[in-house]
């Protein structure tokens, strides 16, 4: 269980933060400031966001399995890795979940 743990909150900061960069810099860049050598620098965010997503997904699978969660439970942890700050809040109940069940 520990290991899941460490993956998950891992993943739910790598997941906060690539989201916060794609809604505030990315997005903000291509869409509202259209400047195209900024974008050339930021091609990388919704990339590296794309690839990662499906890891946390995965461990949100995998800790929810480890403790026994209800379909509703993991599907709002798994929507939590969409909103910018949304998982890093994901990752502070599960860290007040496992902290009390030790």
């Amino acid at each position: 269980m520990n290991g899941a743990y460490i993956r998950f909150r891992i993943m739910a900061w790598v997941a906060g933060v690539m989201s916060l960069l794609l809604w505030f810099v990315d997005i903000p860049v291509k869409y509202l400031l259209n400047i195209p050598s900024l974008e050339n620098h930021i091609d990388w965010i919704p990339m590296v966001h794309g690839y990662q997503f499906p890891i946390y997904i995965i461990t949100v699978i995998e800790l929810s399995y480890r403790l026994k969660w209800d379909v509703t439970k993991i599907v709002k942890f798994i929507l939590a890795g969409t909103l910018p700050v949304a998982s890093l809040l994901a990752e502070r109940k599960v860290r007040a979940i496992y902290n009390s069940s030790k």
